[in-house]
């Protein structure tokens, strides 16, 4: 089992609170971040985990909201190959190029056996304003993405994980973002870090897994605070 101590964080100014891993740093210490944003990563793994505060998309309906909020995250990030799915399984081919001396091109080829749709809707009994309990949606996803302002040539296949949770009551759309590089391009700024090629599993570093920590994240979530969307109990 993972030896990843786990801890309740405070989030926007302790209003929410959620748990995962201490091993997530805060970035507002080291930069700014949006207001309506909590983000987190773990430098050594080059994994994060972002909280965001939206204005509900009521032209959105429950069923398929966490796709829709995952392919919006493609579409910002102009990622390639952002296609969603639910896992049944995964097969990777990857072929190494050399040109010239030390610099090498990864070329991926993704071969995948895969059902298109994400979770059901289900109600979150402990999340809730009065007597209407927040509704939830996941999906995952697959993207190219690259890191800061890197360009395409740069990019690094990561998995995305992407939770809903709509507080209708409050008009806000919650959303919980977990991002797990699966392959590290060695172009990319993160490959100084945690090295090119394919990523490291959780477990063989004595981590939880992503989907994990994502899962955790998700069944601890917690308002303490109402006022912060507006509300009066």
């Amino acid at each position: 089992m993972p030896a990843d101590l786990c801890t309740q964080r405070p989030l926007f100014g302790g209003a929410i609170s959620s748990t995962f891993p201490l091993r997530f740093q805060d970035v507002s210490n080291m930069r700014q971040v949006p207001d309506h944003q909590e983000v987190f990563v773990d430098p050594t793994r080059d994994e994060s985990l972002i909280f965001e505060l939206l204005d509900l998309k009521t032209d959105v309906a429950d069923h398929g909201s966490a796709t829709w909020f995952l392919q919006d995250l493609a579409n910002e990030q102009d990622a390639e190959g952002a296609t969603l799915f639910k896992t049944l399984s995964e097969k990777f081919v990857i072929i190494m190029v050399d040109v010239s001396f030390k610099l090498a091109v990864l070329v991926i080829a993704l071969v995948y056996m895969m059902v298109l749709e994400q979770s059901g809707v289900f109600e979150a009994d402990a999340l809730r304003f009065r007597d209407s309990p927040a509704v939830i949606t996941t999906a995952v996803g697959q993207m190219a993405i690259s890191k800061g302002r890197q360009g395409r040539d740069a990019q690094n296949l990561v998995k995305v994980y992407l939770a809903n949770l709509r507080l209708k009551d409050v008009g806000t759309d919650v959303l919980i973002t977990a991002y797990e590089p699966m392959m590290i391009n060695p172009l990319s700024e993160s490959a100084a870090t945690v090295g090119a090629g394919l990523a490291v599993p959780a477990a063989q570093s004595g981590c939880m897994p992503m989907e994990e920590v994502f899962r955790g994240a998700i069944s601890s979530f917690k308002v303490n605070e109402w006022s912060l969307f507006g509300a009066v109990a």
